[in-house]
C-alpha cells in the first residue's frame, strides 16, 4: 500500500509542499542527467576530436543570415542578389571549360593534319608539344591573374568586402567613382537643409570624416536659397570631392545624402538610432588620426557599389599610430556605423586564446588581446535611392534612378540586396 500511495503521489498530488519538493528533485534530476550527459561526450570528443568538428556542424544555428537566398541568374545589374564572388568564380570556370573545348577541337585538327604528311609527323607533333604546353602556362596564367588575389592575414575575416570583385558593367556606368585618379585625401563638404538645427550634429561628422568643412544654410529672407545642385557646382569648383547633405525631422537627423562630385552618382540614405559620442557610456574622445575602414558584408553588386562610396570618403592612407577605426557593417540591408579605438595587450588568466575563422587558436598571438573603446558617434543607415546625377532633378534619361528601394523588396525575409 505504501508504495502504491508514494507512486501515485509522485505522478499527482493535493498537497502543494510536497508538489513542490517533487518539482524540485525531478528538476535537479534532470540537471544531472545533463551534466553527466555533456561529461560523457566531453570524454568521447576528447579521444575522438572528430566527433566535436561533427556536433558543431550539425548544430549550428539556422539565422536569417544562414537561411538567405540568392538570384539564380548570371546577371551583375545593380537589382539582382547575386553573390559576386561566387558569380566570378562560375563565369571563369564557365571561360576555362570554353578554352579546353577549343584546345580538345584545335588537337583534333592537328592529328587529322598528321596523319596526312608521315615524314613530318615528328616535328609537327615537337611543335604542337610546345605550342600546347605554352597555350597551357598562358591559359593558367590567366586564370592566376583572374583569381583575386588577397594579401594574407593571421586571422583572415569572413565577411570583409573585396572590391576586387567589382564587375565592368559598374565601372563602365560609374566610371569616376571607380576611377584610380581619384584625390588621396577627399575634401567633403558637409551641409543640411535649409533652417536645420542640426549644427551640433553637423560638426560631429566632420570629426568622423578627415579634411571636412560644414557650411550651414539659412533660408533668410534677405538670403539667396542655393540649391543642392549650385553647391555641388561651387564644391566642384573649390576642389571638393563629395557633398553630403544631413536630414532633418523634428529636430533629429533621419536622412543623409552623398554625391559624389563633380556629376554623380548621388546616394540616399535614411538615418535611425544616431547617438552622439557623448551619450555613449565609457566613451573616449576622437583624434586627428586617420582612422582604419572596415567594410563588411557587402557581397552583392549594388553592395559593392555602395562599398566604394564609402572608401571614396576617407584617406587610403590610415594613420595606424592613432589606433582609430571605422566600422560600416551591412546585415540585412542595414549598415551599422560605428567608430572605436583599439588598444593590444596581455591577455588575462581568465580569458581564451584568440581563435581564426575555422576555429582554430591563432599561432604567434595566445598571450594577446585587443580592447575596444568606442568613440562615437554611431548611426544605423538603410539605402533608399540611387540617382545618377547629382539628385533627382539633376539626372536625366530612362536610367536617371539607377536603384529604389521599395516595399515589395522586403516581402520575402531571406532575400536581401546588400
Amino acid at each position: 500500500m505504501g508504495s502504491s500511495r508514494s507512486a501515485s503521489l509522485s505522478q499527482r498530488t493535493g498537497n502543494k509542499l510536497h508538489r513542490k519538493s517533487l518539482y524540485v528533485k525531478q528538476k535537479r534530476d534532470r540537471e544531472k542527467e545533463k551534466r553527466e550527459a555533456r561529461f560523457r561526450r566531453k570524454k568521447e570528443e576528447d579521444r575522438e576530436p572528430e566527433l566535436r568538428r561533427e556536433r558543431v556542424a550539425r548544430n549550428q544555428p539556422a539565422t536569417i543570415d544562414r537561411k538567405r537566398v540568392w538570384d539564380d541568374v548570371d546577371d551583375d545589374g545593380l537589382g539582382a542578389s547575386v553573390d559576386m564572388e561566387q558569380l566570378l568564380k562560375r563565369r571563369r570556370l564557365q571561360q576555362e571549360e570554353a578554352e579546353e573545348k577549343l584546345a580538345a577541337q584545335a588537337e583534333e585538327g592537328n592529328e587529322s593534319s598528321e596523319n596526312d604528311d608521315n615524314d613530318d609527323d615528328e616535328k609537327d607533333s615537337m611543335l604542337g608539344s610546345d605550342s600546347d604546353e605554352d597555350s597551357d602556362e598562358e591559359a593558367a596564367a590567366k586564370a592566376r591573374a583572374k583569381q583575386v588575389m588577397r594579401d594574407d592575414s593571421l586571422a583572415p575575416s569572413t565577411t570583409s568586402t573585396n572590391l576586387d570583385l567589382t564587375p565592368e558593367s559598374l565601372v563602365a556606368k560609374f566610371p569616376s567613382l571607380f576611377s584610380d585618379d581619384g584625390p588621396a585625401e577627399p575634401q567633403v563638404l558637409i551641409t543640411t537643409n535649409l533652417n536645420s538645427t542640426l549644427h551640433d550634429e553637423a560638426r560631429l561628422l566632420c570629426t568622423l570624416f578627415p579634411h571636412s568643412t560644414y557650411i550651414p544654410r539659412s533660408a533668410h529672407k534677405y538670403s539667396h536659397k542655393y540649391s543642392v545642385r549650385e553647391i555641388c557646382k561651387f564644391a566642384g569648383n573649390r576642389g571638393f570631392s563629395t557633398v553630403m547633405i544631413l536630414r532633418e525631422d523634428q529636430k533629429r537627423p533621419v536622412g543623409l545624402d552623398i554625391v559624389h562630385l563633380p556629376s554623380g552618382p548621388t546616394f540616399h540614405f535614411t538615418i535611425s538610432n544616431w547617438v552622439e559620442g557623448k551619450k555613449l557610456p565609457g566613451h573616449g574622445n576622437p583624434t586627428n588620426h586617420y582612422p582604419e575602414l572596415l567594410l563588411n558584408n557587402f557581397k552583392t553588386p549594388l553592395g559593392v557599389l555602395t562599398a566604394r562610396l564609402f572608401q571614396s570618403l576617407w584617406p587610403k592612407t590610415p594613420e595606424f599610430q592613432g589606433r582609430q577605426v571605422i566600422t560600416l557593417h551591412n546585415q540585412r540591408d542595414y549598415i551599422f556605423l560605428r567608430r572605436h579605438r583599439y588598444i593590444f595587450r596581455d591577455k588575462r588568466a581568465t580569458e581564451k586564446s584568440v581563435v581564426g575563422s575555422d576555429g582554430k587558436e591563432l599561432k604567434g598571438v595566445e598571450s594577446i588581446r585587443a580592447g575596444l573603446q568606442e568613440l562615437g558617434p554611431r548611426a544605423t543607415l538603410k539605402l533608399r535611392r540611387i540617382d545618377k546625377g547629382i539628385g533627382r532633378a539633376g539626372s536625366e534619361g530612362d536610367d536617371a534612378v539607377q536603384w529604389e528601394w521599395k516595399a515589395k523588396m522586403e516581402k520575402k525575409r531571406t532575400r536581401f540586396n546588400l
